[in-house]
């Protein structure tokens, strides 16, 4: 079994229009919900957060998209490296604009980024991920990791994209860009 590594450096970082392209995703999976009497009731979404590495508040995995790959590719590329998860892309959430403090350079001197970011739907945990000695796994329900997210920009995403999506049965067809 090859050891998986985490992607670093910009030499291969897109840019679009002054800002640098992010891709990400809400990584999820259904929980059984038991009643008092040890029966399963009804199925809980929970979504997977980690740790930011620069401060307090919980994030969704993303990280800057490549020129070798899809979006998708890249999204899920950045939940196996940030959080050790696998899974499958079932929803386009939306584009999400925020301003990097700390990710700034020639081709985005204000720290530009459009984010796009997907539901993933989560089928394996890993033992072993590129980051886990900088990053820690949290499963919230949907509630716990509004009140947790560190960036405005990812509860948006959490709350107008994936929250909108789920409560409106998850039916829609996967509307994912590449």
């Amino acid at each position: 079994m090859s050891e998986l590594v985490a992607r670093t450096g910009r030499h291969q970082q897109r840019y679009e229009d002054g800002y640098r392209l992010i891709a990400g995703c809400i990584p999820f999976r259904f929980r059984n919900m038991e009643e008092n009497s040890g029966e399963t009731s009804e199925k809980i979404v929970e979504v997977l957060m980690i740790n930011s590495t620069s401060g307090p508040g919980l994030l969704f995995p993303k990280g800057g998209w490549e020129n070798d790959e899809t979006v998708k590719e890249a999204a899920i590329r950045e939940a196996i490296e940030e959080a050790g998860v696998r899974g499958d892309i079932v929803h386009f959430l939306g584009h999400y604009l925020f301003k990097s403090k700390t990710l700034r350079d020639e081709f985005s001197p204000e720290g530009l980024c459009r984010a796009s970011m997907f539901a993933l739907l989560v089928k394996e945990e890993l033992e072993c991920w590129p980051e886990q000695s900088l990053r820690r796994r949290s499963w919230l329900t949907v509630p716990e990791a509004i009140q947790c997210c560190r960036h405005p920009w990812m509860r948006q995403a959490l709350e107008d994209g994936f929250l909108k999506w789920h409560d409106s049965g998850m039916t829609s067809t996967m509307n994912c860009e590449d």
